[in-house]
């Protein structure tokens, strides 16, 4: 059915619980997985060009540290359910376009990621980057929530 599956995560426990679906339902397919995590860019205005670019750096090397525990935590998962298991991560404004691209290069065929359920005006200021990713697919999406 599915033979390789892009699991997007934040590291929170529901990106976590979406991630364990998603193994689970690869080792069932006899399936791989890709782990991903997408990191925002640092952003600043151009005011004490020294000091922002000692902060750009510590923010980059803290971001890159923690993408790299996310991605070790999938693989993690996936190693102890037998499951193979890549990953990356990638630094990216559009979160839902970085894993839509990631989902093409890495040729997945589905993509199942987690859904923070935020309504309301908290999902107006901060979108919802599942719903991006959902009507963009060109592959299935399984949302967990």
């Amino acid at each position: 059915m599915f033979k390789h599956i892009l699991l997007p995560t934040d590291g929170s426990e529901l990106s976590l619980r979406a991630v364990r679906l998603g193994v689970e339902l690869a080792k069932a397919c006899g399936a791989s997985v890709y782990a991903l995590h997408v990191v925002a860019p640092f952003h600043t205005i151009a005011y004490m060009a020294e000091m922002l670019a000692a902060t750009e750096v510590v923010y980059t090397e803290e971001a890159t540290v923690r993408a790299g525990e996310y991605i070790a935590e999938v693989q993690r998962i996936a190693a102890e359910a037998g499951v193979g298991c890549a990953g990356s991560y990638v630094f990216d404004d559009r979160p839902h376009e970085a894993i839509l691209a990631t989902a093409q290069e890495q040729r997945c065929d589905l993509v199942v990621m987690a859904s923070h359920g935020w309504r309301g005006f908290t999902r107006l200021l901060l979108g919802s980057e599942v719903h991006k990713v959902l009507l963009e697919s060109e592959i299935p999406v399984l949302v967990c929530r």
